[in-house]
C-alpha cells in the first residue's frame, strides 16, 4: 500500500532529525535540531522580537514561541519585555547560547555537507523539491487544494455523465 504524503514526510523528518540529534550528542551538545533556525537567526541578528525571528527563520510564530520556551529551559536564550512596547518580547542568546556557537557551526557545516550528499544521490535534489513545494503552497494552500478536491468530487457525483459506475464489474461476476 502506498504511504500518504503526511506519513512519508513524518518518516523523512524522523530519519533526518534522528541523525542530526545523534550528531549533536556525538559532539557533546545537549541541543535539539528544532532550535537551529532560531539559533541561526539570533546568532546573525542579535536581539529580536518573536515575530521578527519567525519572519527571518521562515517558520510560524507559534512554532517560534514553542521553541523559545524549550530553549529558555535549556538556558540558551534570555527573553525580556521590549523597552518600547511591553507587549512585545525581545529574545537574545544567553551567554551559554553564545558559548555553543562555534561547536554548533561545525555541526551545521557537517549537516549541510550531508544534505548536499543526499541531494547529489537523488534524481532531483530534495532541497529544491522542498523549496518548490513550499512556494507552490504559498501560491495555493493545501487547505485550498483539499477544498477544491472536495468540490470536484461533489461536482462529479452530481453530474450523471461523470457519476461513478456502481454496477458490478463484469470481470468480477465471471470469476
Amino acid at each position: 500500500m502506498k504511504q500518504g504524503l503526511g506519513t512519508q514526510l513524518r518518516h523523512l523528518i524522523e530519519l533526518l532529525d534522528g541523525a542530526v540529534d545523534a550528531a549533536y550528542g556525538e559532539a557533546g551538545l545537549a541541543y535539539r535540531p528544532r532550535y537551529t533556525p532560531v539559533m541561526r537567526v539570533l546568532a546573525a541578528h542579535g536581539s529580536l522580537t518573536v515575530g521578527r525571528i519567525a519572519e527571518l527563520a521562515g517558520i510560524t510564530q507559534p512554532a517560534v514561541t514553542q521553541t523559545l520556551a524549550l530553549m529558555k529551559a535549556d538556558k540558551l536564550v534570555s527573553i525580556t519585555a521590549s523597552d518600547s512596547d511591553a507587549r512585545q518580547r525581545v529574545v537574545r542568546l544567553s551567554a551559554h547560547g553564545v558559548s555553543l556557537l562555534d561547536r554548533l557551526r561545525d555541526c551545521w557545516d557537517a549537516t549541510r555537507q550531508a544534505a548536499d550528499s543526499l541531494d547529489a544521490e537523488l534524481p532531483y535534489p530534495l532541497s529544491l523539491c522542498l523549496h518548490e513545494a513550499i512556494e507552490a503552497l504559498r501560491r495555493q494552500s493545501f487547505g485550498d487544494r483539499i477544498r477544491a478536491a472536495r468540490r470536484g468530487q461533489a461536482d462529479a457525483h452530481s453530474r450523471p455523465d461523470t457519476a461513478p459506475d456502481l454496477a458490478p464489474s463484469p470481470h468480477l461476476e465471471s470469476e
